[in-house]
């Protein structure tokens, strides 16, 4: 009887494979033959669950994703039922940022690949709409006049503190104190 193979497994794995060559080498050196032999399969296999370098990016990326939702969801559901909306977004983005080392790593792949789609954008079109829908919910929670464009404002902070994290220009601790005092703008102490 036939070994059944776990597309979904395999394609992780690979893209896996393919987040560990951008983490160290960049989007440049991320390639049919480096990523396959980062997985140890062949360049077929690779190939064979997907067509085209953008495919392979956009689920890589659609895997960072979903381990950022996954920390996000973790780290909110410790909150409580009905966190403080200024707590929820301090935890959010905390948890965002690159801290530690695993989500240095996710950070790493997700900054070379939003330079992937400053090139291509047409590769960048999921990410958009990601993107439309934290500045809406942001927004949501942003007391106050010009809501959107506030929201607009933190997620730039949050991704240029990223930016800084990975390259070592912020330490964790400047960084969350910048993020704080974003937040205080927003969200002012009762009686300031």
């Amino acid at each position: 009887m036939p070994k059944k193979v776990d597309r979904h497994e395999r394609r992780t794995r690979i893209a896996d494979a393919l987040m560990r060559v951008a983490a160290r080498q960049g989007m440049e050196a991320v390639s049919l033959r480096h990523v396959a032999a980062e997985a140890g399969v062949s360049p077929g296999m690779v190939q064979h669950y997907f067509r085209t370098k953008d495919e392979m990016m956009a689920f890589a990326m659609a895997v960072v994703r979903e381990r950022n939702q996954a920390r996000v969801t973790e780290a909110v559901s410790r909150l409580g039922d009905d966190p403080p909306p200024r707590l929820l977004l301090r935890t959010m983005i905390a948890t965002l940022l690159p801290l530690t080392e695993e989500s240095r790593e996710d950070g790493r792949v997700a900054l070379a690949f939003l330079a992937y789609t400053a090139v291509r954008p047409e590769a960048g079109e999921g990410l958009r709409e990601d993107t439309r829908e934290l500045v809406a919910f942001m927004a949501s929670l942003i007391p106050g006049p010009w809501r959107e464009e506030r929201a607009t404002g933190l997620l730039a902070l949050m991704e240029g503190l990223g930016i800084y994290l990975l390259g070592g220009q912020y330490t964790a601790e400047q960084a969350v104190a910048a993020l704080d005092a974003q937040l205080d703008i927003l969200f002012p102490p009762a009686g300031a």
